[in-house]
């Protein structure tokens, strides 16, 4: 089988280290993919959002299967549009249609379908900038700290916990006013915050059955501690040493079956992934949001413990079969650490030689910001690498990643310390 996967960042070079261990891909491909996919798969020079470029890739090498990584590609129609090509009928798709992304693709469309479906969420209200008046308003009322949340994709930064009114307002204007995130800030989601511990739930869903797959907590803040600005993810750690059996049985009771359900009803085939970052509350379930991919880096540390043939999996996916394969996991844990480039997540310099890979063992080093000149492996975006070890402990692992997260060098590399420490500390 020939497959196809749309990407460039350590999601897709998980995806790709995992398909092109599977006697089922015959060839591989990755658009436009990074120096880590380059190296187990074939790089097209293709931008993943160029849709008659994707369309005519898919033809000339004979794709049967596409995996779509990243959220943009799905929430402008990747699919719809491949679906509208009459000659293309026969092609399998692991992601979900335009509308099916819209649980991603608008913060407020997932809001009320939560609501709708009795999915357990934060309170919250949408304003746009006609309205932002009675937002500024609204503010002053509510209780602190308090979320805002830019409506559409904000590459994992149109998120603002405001500790104080003031901070709010000016996070509030600086959307609807100020345009801040672009056309993905003209609506802002004010929301209640919930005082919890955060964690990672993932489905992989035909449209009818579904798995549900290791759990993750990511780290998304760039300093230790959880400090400074949101990111794209720090590092991950999967599993969850809080998300005990009881808990995950709440999740699919009281959020994975109502939110299949709700997509059933409203007409939406599904198929795809379905990321639901959770926040556990007094011991039960509570949705922030959904994303309609893998999440980046926890699929660093979830397919590493996925021992069934992760193409049989997709397959099963793209052909409604899902049923029909049994989801084996590691007991093992499995940590990431993410290096990043000097001053992500705000300005940063790209180009800066890596140097050490070689020399590392016992661990994956997942390629994200990386490209390929001359031999050489240069960074090329605010991520890098995220270098994943897998251990009998959680201590082990973590210990496996940071050794190996020193040991690589780049000029102005960055990386959180304590990843995983909270866990090893963490008691009921």
């Amino acid at each position: 089988m020939n497959i196809l996967i749309l990407g460039s960042g350590g999601r897709e070079h998980a995806f790709a280290w995992k398909l092109s261990q599977s006697p089922l891909c015959s060839a591989l491909f990755v658009a436009p993919g990074n120096a880590g996919t380059a190296q187990v798969a074939t790089n097209l020079p293709i931008k993943f959002t160029d849709f008659p470029a994707i369309a005519k890739a898919v033809r000339e090498h004979k794709i049967d299967l596409l995996i779509v990584g990243p959220e943009e590609p799905l929430v402008k129609g990747v699919v719809d549009y491949l679906r509208q090509q009459a000659d293309l009928s026969e092609l399998g798709i692991v992601g979900p249609d335009a509308e099916g992304a819209q649980l991603e693709g608008s913060k407020d469309f997932s809001k009320q379908f939560m609501v709708r479906y009795g999915v357990p969420t934060a309170s919250s209200r949408t304003f746009t900038a006609n309205t932002l008046a009675d937002g500024l308003s609204f503010l002053e009322t509510h209780s602190l700290p308090v979320v805002i949340k830019a409506d559409g994709l904000a590459a994992g930064k149109g998120v603002i916990i405001a500790e104080t009114i003031a901070e709010a307002k000016g996070a509030l204007s600086d959307m609807l006013d100020g345009q801040k995130f672009g056309e993905a800030g003209s609506k802002a989601v004010i929301e209640q915050y919930l005082r919890g511990i955060e964690l990672s739930v993932f489905v992989l869903t035909d449209g009818e059955n579904y798995k549900i797959l290791p759990e993750a907590k990511d780290y998304k803040r760039i300093g230790e501690d959880d400090t400074g600005p949101n990111t794209g993810g720090m590092g991950a750690v999967s599993p969850v040493v809080f998300a005990n059996s009881s808990f995950m049985t709440k999740v699919e009771e009281k959020v994975v079956k109502p939110t299949l359900a709700g997509l059933k009803q409203e007409g939406i085939r599904y198929k795809g992934f379905i990321f639901i970052g959770l926040m556990k509350v007094n011991g039960e379930p509570y949705v922030i949001e959904y994303n309609a991919r893998m999440g980046d880096p926890e699929t660093e540390v979830v397919l590493p413990r996925i021992q069934t043939d992760f193409a049989e999996l997709m397959i099963a996916t793209a052909n409604g079969e899902l049923d029909q394969v049994t989801v084996q996991v590691s007991p093992q844990t499995a940590v990431t650490t993410v290096l990043v480039s000097g001053g992500y997540p705000e300005t940063y310099e790209t180009g800066k030689a890596i140097s050490e890979l070689e020399r590392l063992e016992d661990v994956t080093a997942f390629h994200a910001g990386t490209t390929q000149k001359n031999g050489d492996v240069l960074t090329n975006g605010g991520r890098v690498l995220a270098i994943t070890a897998q251990a009998n402990s959680l201590e082990n692992a973590v210990r496996k990643s940071q050794e190996a997260a020193r040991m690589v060098q780049f000029d102005g590399k960055q990386y959180r310390r304590d990843i995983g420490l909270d866990l090893i500390r963490y008691s009921d």
